[in-house]
């Protein structure tokens, strides 16, 4: 994926999750990446597969156990790392 095209991924990944749970997600940039996290709330835990269809929109993803409850983060990697 091109550097337009990986910008435009970002930028949906954030509005479908904005969509789906009524939060916006926080974003980080890092070295040759920008990681996407969000809360994992009902409204997300309902619509189970369209949540887990916009996380697979990252180079990876996955989900972290906090004291709080869960949080579900992508990442999107830029070079030689990334997924075609």
């Amino acid at each position: 994926m091109g550097y337009d095209g990986q910008v435009a991924a970002i930028h949906s990944a954030i509005a479908q999750l904005t969509a789906l749970t009524g939060a916006r997600p926080r974003v980080t940039e890092e070295p040759h990446a920008v990681l996407i996290e969000i809360d994992v709330t009902e409204p997300a835990a309902r619509h189970w597969s369209s949540f887990v269809a916009i996380l697979d929109l990252g180079t990876t993803f996955g989900l972290t156990d906090t004291q709080t409850g869960q949080v579900a983060w992508l990442r999107f990697e830029s070079g030689e790392d990334a997924r075609p």
